[in-house]
Order: C-alpha cells, then structure tokens, then sequence
C-alpha cells in the first residue's frame, strides 16, 4: 500500500520537521531501501521535499512543513479514529488492519495523535445481542457528551437509575464505551471499582475538566470480554455436559441456540457438547424430546430430572397409548 506510506512519510515530515530513512522504516516498519524509494518518488511527484547531507542530516519539507497537510481537522481525526478503532480490536480484524491503525497513529501531528489515541481505543462493536433485549436503534441521549469525556479523559458526574428504580449521583472516570447489539454502556471507575453503566438509564451528565487516571494496562476490549463472561454466567450458572450423535446437532441448536458449545466429534461419532441454562429442572425438559440423540454425562440431578420427566410421560400417556390398541388385538399379525 505504497500511497498509504507516502502519506504517512509526509505527516512525519511535518511534526519533526526532519526524519531519516532509517527512522521511516523504523515506524513504518518497511526497509531502509524502501524508505529511500518512497522519499524520492515524493520528489518526483512534487511535494517539496529535500534532503541534508551529512552525520545529522536527513530529510526535510521547504517552509518547516507547518502546514497541515492532512487536511484533517481535530474532530475528523477523532472521529476516524472512532470508526478505524473497534474494526481494528475486533476478532476479525487482518493485522493488517491493526498496523495499518498503528501507523497512522504515528504519523499524526502531535496535537491530534493523544485523542486519535484514546478514539481508537475508545469504543468497542460487540454485535451479539443479550438474549431477547432490544432497546431499538436509537442512540442514547448522552451518548456523544460521554464519548468526548472518554477521549479528552476527564471525570464526569453521573445521574443513574438502577435496574430497580434507584437514583443515585456519583463521579466516574469514563474509561470506554460498548455498543452491544442495540445497546450501549459506558465503562467506567467509580470509587467503589469498575463498574459498568447502561446509556439508557442514565439522566444526566456533566463532564468536568479534572482530568482520569489512565492506567496505561487497561484493555477495554479484555475488560469486555470478562464483563459478558461473568454476566453469561450469572444469566445461565448450570452448565449441562454431554455427548450427541451428529443426526441430532441440528435439533439440539434449535432447542439451545447460543447457550450450546460444540467440540470435536470423538472416536465412536458422537460428538461432546456443553449447554448453558437458568436451572437443572428447566433444561431436563427441554432436553427430554432429545433423548434420542442426546446422552446426559452430568450433572447427576439433570439425569434425575429427566428420569422424573420420563416417568411422568409413561404414566400420563400408557394408559391412552393402550386404550389404543383394539381388544382382541395381540400383534400377531404384524
């Protein structure tokens, strides 16, 4: 991505007004053959560039290269960063994706490079929704006075309801936000730890010029990520293992969805899985009409659950199966 470079190499011959080959190729993590290339097609296509001879020489732009040659203003490269950032900490996301983001990043001028920083790391896009919640596709009412406290990283007071009607107003350090599905939640500090903090229950915000503590480990995406796993837990804490046979996959997802994790099918073609549910009683009954396939491996009290649910079944249903049957009827002539 050759442009890419080059307008990388001018932006760092902006802010330090001289750069060297081996200092290109050092941040754009190229060779010095191909930094020299680069520098002298720059040349040729007209940009005012020369080099210095010399122990401390390099290369310069005529006029100090003080001008923005960008074009971006501090906002535009905020909200660059805002869109670039989470496709790059996404899953899915090429490394070269990710070095691509690092790169620009450093060749920003020194006044944009700080929030383009914190806008990168700023949001995180986790497409899975919870269960059955939909809050719509509008945005939250503070969603944008909250982002720019999380870029500019300076505390803010927060007026919140909690989940059962409870007010409360507390200082935070904003820390990161997280749209997830069709909601949205803000991470943050709080005297009492980390919390997080849904946007839609929140009533007020005023953001102040004190600035957070930014503990330079902190990873949004990784504090995410054990955020939903602890949530996923509490929503399902019984976690039923056993093993299926291949013809009855497709109906156990149907039943389970999400809550199912696969594994690799074992020597004899059954294949090992794991459910997530709320309780032990609710998922033997929703697993009973898969007996066919599905073998219970544990825990014991799903497997007693399941033979209650059987013996309940025979009861209700025996006696209507043989008044089925006509009298006289012994099945020899089948």
């Amino acid at each position: 991505m050759k442009s890419d470079r080059l307008v990388a190499i001018i932006l760092m011959l902006q802010r330090r007004e001289q750069v060297t080959a081996a200092e290109i190729a050092n941040e754009l993590e190229i060779s010095e053959r191909t930094a020299r290339r680069d520098l002298d097609a720059l040349g040729v296509a007209g940009v005012p560039i020369y080099s210095v001879q010399g122990r401390s020489g390099g290369w310069r732009l005529l006029g100090g290269g003080r001008t923005d040659l960008s074009g971006f203003t501090a906002r535009e490269v905020r909200a660059l960063f805002l869109v670039a950032g989470p496709a790059a900490a996404s899953a899915t996301a090429t490394p070269e994706l990710k070095a691509s983001l690092r790169k620009l990043v450093r060749a920003l001028p020194e006044t944009f490079r700080a929030q383009a920083e914190a806008a990168a790391s700023s949001l995180i896009v986790d497409s899975q929704q919870w269960g059955s919640i939909d809050s719509g596709n509008q945005l939250p009412q503070f969603l944008d006075v909250l982002q720019d406290a999380v870029i500019r990283g300076v505390k803010a007071q927060l007026n919140y309801v909690d989940r059962v009607g409870n007010e409360s107003e507390r200082i935070v350090d904003p820390v990161g936000l997280v749209a997830k599905g069709s909601s949205w939640y803000l991470v943050a500090h709080t005297g009492s730890g980390r919390r997080t903090f849904r946007l839609d229950r929140v009533t007020a915000v005023i953001p102040s010029e004190f600035p957070v503590h930014r503990d330079e480990t902190f990873d949004l995406a990784a504090t995410w990520l054990e955020h939903t796993g602890e949530a996923e837990r509490n929503r399902a804490p019984v976690i039923v293992h056993a093993t299926c046979a291949p013809a009855g996959i497709g109906f156990l997802q149907t039943a389970v969805g999400e809550n199912l994790e696969i594994g690799q099918a074992g020597s004899d073609g059954r294949i090992p899985v794991a459910i997530r549910a709320l309780s032990e009683y609710g998922i033997a009954g929703h697993l009973a009409g898969l007996v066919e396939w599905l073998d219970i491996i544990s825990p014991q009290s799903v497997r007693n659950h399941l033979l209650v649910i059987g013996e309940a079944l025979a009861s209700r249903y025996a006696k209507s199966a043989n008044a089925a049957i006509e009298p006289g009827f012994d099945g020899a002539d089948l």
